[in-house]
């Protein structure tokens, strides 16, 4: 697959991982929009979240699970924190495997956009 995100989960592209478990792992994002921008990725390729089917729902708990121990190790838990996952081109995805930015640093305002 020529995924990109598929081959940085092969070794194929060497990335430093932040993060890694069984079913997602973790790297900073190359164009940060916060102080602290990490991207969660799941090792299964999914388009986006419209792929999901009931068998992944442990996985989207893994996700916000690394999401949650990553914002804490950051420090920004307590301030808050954003997870955006962004569906098909209208929306900003750019990368076709699913994954979800962790945002935090910095105040956001509401709505986004």
């Amino acid at each position: 697959m020529d995924c990109l995100f598929c081959k940085m989960e092969r070794g194929e592209i060497p990335v430093k991982k932040v993060y890694e478990d069984e079913l997602v792992f973790a790297i900073e994002d190359i164009n940060p929009q916060a102080p602290t921008h990490i991207l969660v990725i799941p090792r299964k390729h999914l388009v986006n979240s419209l792929d999901l089917t009931p068998e992944d729902d442990l996985l989207m708990g893994a996700v916000y699970r690394a999401a949650a121990t990553l914002a804490r190790e950051r420090g920004i838990a307590e301030g808050g924190f954003r997870i955006v996952n962004n569906n098909n081109a209208n929306a900003g995805q750019s990368v076709w495997h699913i994954h979800f930015h962790l945002l935090g640093g910095r105040h956001f305002a509401w709505p986004p956009g």
